[in-house]
């Protein structure tokens, strides 16, 4: 079955809110066997909307809209609703009963404009809202299903978990919907792409497709296929990852179910660390203490890790971890020499099992021809030994921060299961 997500309302379309409306709502349905195969962002105006609707009768078994609910002038969508319906508005009863005692329970009166919040186009099922007064729409048109709910995320993910999801699947036979996503990081989405091209081409024999998702640092590989057998489906993925491992399994740092959070490369070696009772230390530079943050944005970050040090000039890196001062006027900051120090000496220095330093140009300014915008030297050690690595990013400041803090992670990642 298919469907369309419409999400109405002007703040969206000049940009003042995030629409994580639709997002949410493609992610459950998509879990369910749902294919959604349209999503748009509608002004709050008649014509626009109506135009809309018209539209998803023509491709869509569900449109699910949010938005436009409210009890004020501006909020048009139940009114379109009921015109687009043939419907007329009225009172019901149990829905007044529902919105007068949410006012009356936080000692507010029930004004008219909180009454007509009861209106609802007749014929239309009502779908209860217990976490705020503007009730949801089920109407139907043609074959079309066309179900209206509040904006505000909270009512409408409750509304939807509690009532409209399991209404949908008990009066529907629907199939299966299976993705799983591989993390790699080292490799760019071309060059992974030629690296895999035979292994992809022989997935059409499984009903399985490829999608390639890029971000600084990252390539996300999202295989998905469909069917009646979800035990199969699985299976089928899960046997093609194992042929992919054989390929770049080198380049591959975790796995993401759909519907779940991606993992972190921070929270993959945290939990390194945690499972093996060991420690980390950082010495950033460049990065300004990201990759610290994204430590300590972990719950339990103080078992593994012990503490950081920004030393973002020259005098701070030699007065604080003790680098070399020859260093910097031999070979520079942005160097293998500097790298290798600072992450010696904050492990040293913190008693760590291991440490990360950092150091590079960020940019926009800063590069020379001999070291561009975007030249990162990134360094690992352990009281056994010290690696270092040179990356050239690119020319922009904040993608070359994330792509510093993404490769040096999982340089530690493998530096931590001794794969370097």
């Amino acid at each position: 079955m298919k469907a369309e997500i419409l999400t109405i309302g002007d703040e969206i379309l000049i940009g003042q809110i995030t629409n994580t409306n639709s997002v949410w709502i493609a992610q459950e349905l998509n879990l369910m066997g749902i294919r959604i195969v349209h999503m748009a962002s509608v002004a709050d105006d008649e014509e626009a909307i109506v135009k809309a609707f018209d539209d998803a009768l023509t491709r869509a078994d569900f449109v699910f809209i949010t938005g436009g609910l409210g009890p004020t002038k501006d909020d048009i969508t139940k009114k379109t609703f009921s015109k687009y319906f043939g419907a007329e508005l009225i009172m019901d009863e149990d829905v007044l009963k529902h919105v007068s005692s949410f006012f009356i329970k936080r000692g507010k009166e029930v004004t008219e404009i909180n009454r007509n919040q009861a209106l609802i186009p007749k014929g239309g099922t009502v779908i209860h809202n217990k976490n705020g007064t503007a009730p949801g729409m089920w109407m139907k048109k043609n074959k079309t299903i066309f179900i209206s709910m509040p904006g505000v995320p909270y009512e409408m993910k409750i509304m939807m978990r509690d009532i409209i999801l399991p209404k949908i699947k008990s009066e529907n036979n629907l199939p299966h919907i299976y993705h799983k996503t591989v993390l790699t990081n080292g490799i760019g989405e071309s060059a992974l792409s030629e690296l895999i091209e035979s292994w992809e081409d022989n997935l059409v024999t499984k009903n399985i497709k490829l999608a390639y998702l890029p971000q600084p640092g990252m390539v996300r590989l999202r295989l998905s296929t469909s069917g009646e057998n979800k035990d199969l489906l699985k299976k089928n993925i899960d046997e093609e990852i194992e042929k992919l491992k054989a390929i770049i399994d080198t380049y591959i740092f975790g796995y993401e179910n759909y519907g779940e959070e991606t993992p972190s490369l921070a929270s993959i070696v945290s939990q390194l660390l945690r499972e093996n009772k060991q420690t980390l230390a950082l010495a950033e530079s460049c990065t300004g203490g990201y990759v610290s943050s994204l430590f300590t944005g972990i719950a339990g970050a103080s078992d593994i890790f012990k503490g950081a040090i920004v030393p973002y000039t020259n005098k701070a890196k030699h007065e604080l971890l003790q680098v070399d001062e020859s260093v910097f006027t031999t070979v520079g900051a942005v160097s293998k020499e500097c790298v290798e120090q600072l992450a010696q000496n904050i492990r040293e220095k913190f008693d760590s099992d291991f440490a990360l330093s950092i150091s590079g140009i960020a940019g926009p300014t800063g590069g020379t021809a001999e070291k561009p915008v975007g030249t990162v030297w990134i360094a690992v050690a352990s009281k056994e030994k010290t690696l270092a690595f040179k990356f050239i990013f690119g020319d922009i400041r904040q993608v070359n921060i994330l792509m510093s803090a993404n490769f040096a992670l999982n340089i530690l990642r493998k530096f931590i299961l001794k794969s370097i």
